[in-house]
């Protein structure tokens, strides 16, 4: 029985390193709403330039950072373009509606390529009866059970189009991270294709709160005052940025070791007989693999894991999802696929 427990749900779970909560003791303080916390105004300055953006907000969450800018970009009634298996279309809990009173129109986006083609049949200039097209919405990595990376070709693609119809591009980049290092491309190189974007500090950075908004000023000032609308006005908010200045430091160019762990735990359990997974979309630190007997299915096999401490997410019937992250060590793959191999012998069936 392994006594550790190996959680792959999520790179949510990760525990800020101890070296990371140390910025926070030394953090210098003052209130943001005013805009004199100046670990606030370091980070936010910090994530602009990494991302070639003018400035920065820091904000609670992903789906805050997104609400904020649709609210920014959009008017009420106005209409965005977006992947139909994007976060902000299924994990936001209807906030476009709610929130920021847009209407979504979802479009295929296969394996993290965004058909400019598609795309622009979908854009509608507005009429008596068809809501105004006003944004389009990338997510790069795309599909949070996928993990998939969206080209810098495609991006340049989207780019051209929406300059064309006069609309502005915006990033939801919550593992943009990810993304940037398989591309192998510099995070300062990514303003050219967006207008504007969000990262989130707590996933594969390991933060325990926190994402940064980026875009130009004017923006980013509209943003601030639509983030107070949301309850977003913070005061010493330091202790928030201090681990997200430690994260951008020294958290990023390690993510590569998670996609090589997350590659090779791909390819072992191609090899579990029960067990399907298609390699070629395996781009980052995400693998969702589908259970092909029958008789199984994910309950089954997530209550049989935990009793050998591995914890996965069920995202089906017959599908559950891992995420690789940096508290997931090689020894710790091995016995994932040790335990899976455990329960796919043959005529194993869940009890």
């Amino acid at each position: 029985m392994n006594k550790k427990v190996i959680d792959l749900r999520s790179d949510t779970v990760t525990l800020p390193k101890p070296e990371m909560m140390e910025f926070i003791a030394q953090a210098r303080l003052g209130d943001d709403l005013l805009g004199e916390d100046p670990t606030v105004r370091e980070l936010e300055r910090k994530a602009a330039n990494l991302l070639g953006m003018e400035e920065g907000l820091l904000v609670l969450s992903g789906t805050m950072a997104n609400q904020v800018a649709l609210m920014t970009y959009c008017d009420r009634g106005q209409e965005i373009l977006l992947g139909k298996d994007s976060h902000l279309f299924n994990l936001e809990g209807a906030a476009m509606a709610a929130v920021a009173q847009v209407q979504p129109r979802p479009i295929e986006v296969h394996q993290g390529y965004y058909d400019p083609e598609l795309m622009e049949e979908q854009i509608h200039t507005g009429d008596i009866q068809k809501a105004e097209t006003s944004l389009i919405c990338l997510e790069n990595t795309y599909n949070l059970n996928k993990g998939q990376v969206v080209s810098v070709e495609n991006m340049k693609e989207i780019k051209q189009l929406a300059e064309q119809y006069h609309l502005p591009v915006y990033m939801d980049g919550a593992r943009i991270f990810n993304a940037l290092i398989e591309l192998d491309m510099r995070p300062a190189d990514l303003g050219q294709y967006v207008d504007g974007g969000q990262f989130c500090l707590t996933k594969g950075l390991g933060c325990p709160l926190g994402s940064v908004l980026v875009g130009n000023k004017e923006f980013i000032t509209k943003a601030r005052l639509n983030r107070q609308r949301l309850g977003g006005g913070m005061r010493q908010a330091g202790v928030i940025a201090a681990p997200g200045i430690y994260a951008l430091d020294h958290m990023i160019d390690r993510l590569s070791v998670d996609h090589q762990r997350a590659k090779r735990l791909a390819k072992g359990i191609a090899e579990i007989e029960g067990l399907v997974i298609n390699l070629q979309e395996v781009h980052t630190n995400i693998i969702s693999p589908v259970i092909n007997v029958e008789h199984l299915n994910t309950d089954g096999l997530l209550a049989d894991l935990a009793k050998k401490g591995v914890k996965v997410k069920k995202i089906g019937k017959r599908e559950f999802r891992m995420i690789v992250h940096y508290q997931i060590t090689d020894e710790d793959i091995d016995y994932v696929l040790y335990a899976l191999r455990q329960c796919f012998p043959g005529s194993y069936s869940f009890s």
